[in-house]
């Protein structure tokens, strides 16, 4: 079959590769007509590189129809139409039976100290063949895979697999009080769906990007918006203005819908290339002991978020060191919630606003360019480099 590999630091290539099979009583095989390309796929492409192997298929974002399915999944059978949730969990553990299904204790790496298992997401997350493929291997089929009606959109229901459910628990984990304020950073895909869940449910959103077609995008949308575009790191400009527009407190809640590579600190930017370009032996350690995260999203939300109020994390970190401001959290007295999203622990809850014929979080819509997996790596520089309007690839293999 055809699957997109990565090969090295901003390398990733569609080559041919072996066709999945049946490895145990639990597994599935699906084949792929539609799967996302992620912003956390951008870590694999241009930081993350000590912990992939060339070969390795990338994605964790896909739908399609089953071919096949091992001697003990009953769930879904052959021909069935479904999504495949990004983390890979049994549903029956103590992990799940928490609904953490993020820290599922059967696909757990204790080897390397993480959670649940992640499609196509390094060594840290079990090496597991990914998703940007014509076809792909379900671990624990007898629990993740949802099915979802037929239909000729897959759009409607492709988000599942991450964009919708991480959006949704970004908001659930900001605990925004009702009729109350929430300050997103990043407004990529993420930062995109968690505004229009949050301004669905009924309160006030405040989008902060630095890209005008992301501020455009949320403004459509009736999201009041804020340019930070001319930052260099320091957010306390941007903290007065969220001030300014709410009564001189700042907001209920703010969302990090960013991550580790925010905008501003070139130095740290430069650490963490410099880091990918090092041999695996050197560049692993630094990564985990030394690692230091482009910080200016987070000192943001600590900084416009009202004393007493939430932040929530959706954003990917991975440094070890990173200089958190606990004097300033402290005295604020803020609470901080984050994590990998435990995808099926919201399925029920979403399911309602998808199969609503007026799709209301516009996930029709939502994806700018549909293309083949032949076009993959030329999307992945455009993504990365922010051109062509790219905002959300959805490949079509």
């Amino acid at each position: 079959m055809k699957a997109l590999t990565w090969q090295g630091n901003e390398d990733v290539r569609v080559e041919d590769v072996p066709d999945p099979r049946i490895e145990h009583p639990t597994d599935a095989v699906i084949r792929v007509t539609s799967t996302g390309l992620c912003g956390s796929d951008l870590h694999l492409y241009a930081v993350l590189g000590p912990y992939l192997d060339a070969g390795d298929v990338l994605g964790h974002e896909p739908m399609g129809i089953v071919e096949e399915v091992g001697s003990e999944v009953t769930n879904i059978a052959p021909g069935d139409r479904v999504v495949i949730p990004f983390n890979i969990s049994c549903g029956h553990c103590w992990m799940c039976d928490q609904q953490l299904f993020a820290q599922c204790e059967t696909t757990q790496n204790r080897d390397t100290g993480t959670g649940a298992s992640l499609f196509g997401y390094t060594k840290l997350y079990g090496q597991v063949p990914g998703a940007q493929a014509e076809f792909l291997r379900v671990p624990q089929a007898h629990f993740g895979p949802i099915k979802v009606p037929e239909g000729p959109v897959d759009d409607r229901f492709l988000f599942l697999s991450d964009v919708l459910p991480t959006a949704w628990q970004a908001v659930e984990y900001a605990a925004i009080p009702d009729g109350g304020s929430v300050a997103i950073f990043g407004l990529g895909p993420i930062g995109q769906m968690s505004a229009r869940i949050a301004a669905h449910r009924g309160h006030r959103v405040i989008g902060l990007d630095l890209e005008s077609d992301r501020l455009e995008m949320a403004k459509k949308l009736g999201i009041e918006v804020v340019d930070v575009s001319g930052e260099t790191g320091d957010t306390t400009a941007t903290a007065e203005r969220i001030r300014e527009m709410t009564d001189g407190r700042g907001t209920d809640s703010a969302i990090d819908a960013v991550g580790m590579e925010a905008h501003g600190a070139p130095m740290v930017e430069l650490a963490q290339k410099a880091a990918g370009l090092l041999p695996d032996a050197i560049a692993k350690p630094m990564i985990e002991h030394a690692a230091v995260d482009r910080l200016s999203a987070l000192y943001g939300c600590f900084d416009v978020v009202r004393r007493g109020g939430t932040v929530s994390i959706s954003g990917v970190y991975g440094g070890a060191l990173d200089p958190i401001p606990m004097m300033q959290i402290f005295d604020k007295g803020l609470q901080i919630r984050m994590g990998q999203a435990h995808v099926k622990r919201w399925i029920d809850e979403i399911m309602p606003l998808v199969t609503d014929d007026s799709d209301p979080l516009g996930t029709e819509q939502f994806a700018t360019h549909r293309l083949p997996l032949a076009e993959a790596p030329d999307a992945y520089e455009r993504f990365q480099n922010k051109q062509d309007g790219v905002f959300k690839v959805v490949f079509e293999p």
